[in-house]
């Protein structure tokens, strides 16, 4: 718990490893023993058939703002199923209280299907800065942390980027095509580029987590729920990595981008990409 004098970095100072913690704990109550063993009464639409949501989203999200907020309290939570019920909690992103940030399950749609591939994702803000990040992976078991300045890790292992490698083409995932507009759209057959090799985008939050490992060159994404980018924008760029919007500034998670946007293993690559996608505009 936060002390009143406590400042937030003193707080992550003392209590990241608590958060740690009590994302492993929603993992294994409520994430885990459903995976695989979904019933079908347990899984929804909501915006469409890509746009799912479980119980499992649902209940560790409760687990999450329950733990999270009396870990430091004073603070607000804005997880993706509080907002889906009620839009107005996202105003608390841009407002003076710490904020946590929490997807409960970000791959939702691979999380139903029995593929490994999705994640629990909470971010620490406080008016708009990233402060800190917490990516956890359960059914791979990795589990990434960056707090701002301090540096980005993956299983206690330093991440970094590093720059891609010149002579082969540059790997980019991209969003969904359910989720572009028909402008969006035209942006992104920029990446149809020689030598850029795109594919859609499983869960963002893994996504993010390569390219901080180096693994994927770069991103290019046309929504802004800050659940999904939060964690993963602060992981990269404590890997060394970069964030741009079409408009060639850094992404706010307080809103307002110009889209698509970009997360890239360096700065030169963010700039690539921004310019292959200005280029079809």
């Amino acid at each position: 718990m936060i002390e009143e004098t406590e400042t937030i970095e003193e707080f992550l100072a003392r209590h990241s490893a608590d958060v740690e913690e009590a994302v492993r704990k929603a993992a294994a109550a409520e994430i885990m023993p459903r995976f695989r063993r979904l019933a079908e009464h347990e899984i929804d639409q909501k915006s469409g058939p890509h746009d799912l949501v479980t119980d499992a989203d649902r209940l560790a999200e409760r687990y999450l703002t329950d733990a999270l907020g009396a870990l430091l309290p004073g603070s607000v939570v804005v997880g993706e199923e509080a907002v889906h019920a009620d839009p107005a909690v996202y105003g608390a992103i841009r407002g003076d209280a710490p904020v946590w940030i929490v997807d409960p399950v970000d791959g939702t749609r691979q999380f139903v299907h029995g593929d490994p591939g999705f994640c629990t994702l909470v971010a620490l803000a406080l008016r708009g800065e990233i402060l800190a990040s917490w990516t956890f992976a359960p059914a791979r078991d990795q589990f990434a942390t960056a707090i701002r300045g301090r540096g980005a890790f993956l299983d206690g292992e330093r991440l970094r980027c590093g720059a891609p490698d010149p002579d082969r083409d540059l790997r980019v995932a991209t969003s969904h095509p359910d989720y572009t507009t028909d402008e969006q759209k035209r942006a992104l057959l920029g990446l149809r580029a020689a030598g850029v090799a795109h594919r859609s985008c499983g869960s963002a939050g893994l996504e993010y987590l390569a390219i901080a490992r180096g693994e994927l060159d770069a991103t290019a994404f046309s929504w802004e729920a800050a659940w999904d980018h939060a964690a993963g924008l602060l992981l990269v760029e404590e890997a060394g990595g970069a964030h741009l919007t079409l408009s060639g500034e850094p992404f706010r998670i307080t809103g307002g981008n110009s889209l698509p946007f970009t997360a890239a293993r360096d700065a030169a690559t963010a700039r690539r990409v921004i310019g292959l996608l200005t280029a079809m505009v």
